[in-house]
């Protein structure tokens, strides 16, 4: 009998709420995991019972199947009974239901159903991005043609200004290690983390992505990064705070701990990656690096540390921060190439060509971004909207950049929660 099934007997026996929401939670990752054999993208990460993972491999569930029982199992969520005295209940009930009718809708792409890019992410991350226009993207051009010396193309520009401070692939390690070890120290002085908490750091090629943080569980991550193109220094905070500290690598170690450990949420032993749960992974992991580093820290510790490391000269870092804070502003860009591209309203080469205009890329990083595009579809959100909506709660409860400790406070209590997207608003 599947467990779901065993929900509704439970819910018909009049059976605590409870106990049928830990039956939900396990039926929930079993069916996550089925949908692995599917999409090999699916399960980010995965560390509860082996034989669960090997059942799910051996059995390979029909996609249809699985997206009729987690619709079913959603529902079954839904209804049980209100524990109003009890948030984290309703916050953990929500979590359920939501993550199931994700994963029934990406069952159903995956078996061919149509979406819009924003009927897609509504589906799957419980979000939809705004629209920007051209016009919004070419206000920010105009300043950068301004910010940037030279004559010629701004794109040229751009590029010859960015390799100044490209990293020396022999001094990678050593500027890379070095923001990881400020972003820890900085993070574990605001949030208390297990003292057997670690990470491995690999340097790989091939990937559509820049970085990746691979979660193992007991307190471990792998964290890999893309060397196929040149890093620019400030790739290093970015990459560290991002897929490390605070980022990615806390998130999951505060939600092992806080929901796996202490309470026994089996269902945040797996993270599916098309679900609402990456708009908060990969908003907070962005503005993470906010918190991390306020107002000018960042680049007095870029121009302190990270130059020298790097063989750079520390007296452009005050110019190069100003660009890239121009730069931050075209996010959005990203975004309306990838609606574009896969709503079918341009073709790849017009997406090459958008994305080199209006997100300044060189044909290489263009390239790579629409691999991504192409590989991870309406997830691009996920990393500027999330850390909007991230930053608009955060502040929204009194963390403001004024106030650095409640604005930790806050951050570290929505990493440690089974908060949504939903529960942002």
């Amino acid at each position: 009998m599947a467990p779901w099934h065993l929900v509704f007997a439970l819910l018909a026996a009049g059976s605590p709420a409870a106990t049928t929401l830990n039956d939900a939670a396990e039926a929930y990752v079993k069916l996550a995991l089925s949908m692995g054999p599917h999409d090999p993208d699916y399960v980010d990460a995965y560390y509860g019972p082996k034989e669960w993972r090997t059942e799910a491999e051996a059995r390979k569930r029909p996609l249809g199947e699985i997206g009729a029982e987690a619709e079913a199992l959603a529902r079954a969520v839904e209804s049980l009974p209100e524990a109003k005295a009890d948030e984290l209940f309703g916050l953990r009930r929500e979590y359920l239901r939501r993550q199931l009718q994700s994963m029934a809708a990406r069952a159903s792409l995956l078996s061919g159903v149509k979406m819009t890019f924003d009927e897609e992410s509504r589906a799957l991350y419980d979000a939809v991005a705004p629209t920007r226009s051209e016009a919004d993207f070419r206000k920010t051009l105009a300043e950068l043609e301004a910010a940037l010396p030279g004559t010629g193309p701004l794109l040229a520009r751009h590029a010859a200004f960015r390799d100044r401070f490209l990293i020396p692939k022999d001094k990678l390690g050593a500027v890379f290690s070095a923001a990881l070890d400020e972003c820890r120290k900085r993070t574990r002085s605001h949030v208390e983390l297990p003292p057997e908490e670690s990470f491995e750091v690999e340097y790989v090629t091939g990937r559509s992505w820049g970085a990746y943080n691979w979660y193992k569980g007991g307190f471990h991550s792998l964290i890999q990064v893309n060397t196929d193109l040149p890093v620019t220094i400030d790739r290093a905070i970015d990459l560290a705070c991002h897929e490390g500290y605070p980022g990615h690598h806390v998130y999951n170690v505060l939600l092992e701990k806080a929901l796996v450990r202490d309470r026994g949420f089996v269902e945040f032993e797996v993270y599916p990656l098309f679900s609402p749960q990456s708009l908060i992974a990969e908003g907070s992991a962005n503005f993470g690096i906010e918190v991390a580093f306020p107002g000018d820290e960042r680049m007095a510790f870029e121009r302190d540390v990270l130059y020298p490391l790097a063989g750079l000269d520390p007296a452009r870092a005050a110019s190069f921060s100003r660009v890239q804070g121009l730069g931050e502003r075209l996010d959005y860009a990203g975004n309306e190439a990838a609606r574009r591209y896969l709503d079918g309203k341009i073709d790849a080469g017009a997406a090459l060509t958008w994305i080199e205009t209006f997100t300044l890329k060189s044909p290489e990083r263009a390239r790579q971004s629409l691999r991504f595009i192409e590989q991870y579809r309406s997830y691009v959100i996920n990393y500027n909207l999330g850390r909007d909506m991230v930053r608009a709660y955060v502040e929204g409860l009194g963390g403001t950049p004024d106030r650095p400790e409640q604005r930790w406070r806050v951050f570290k209590g929505l990493l440690a929660s089974p908060r949504l997207p939903g529960g942002l608003r």
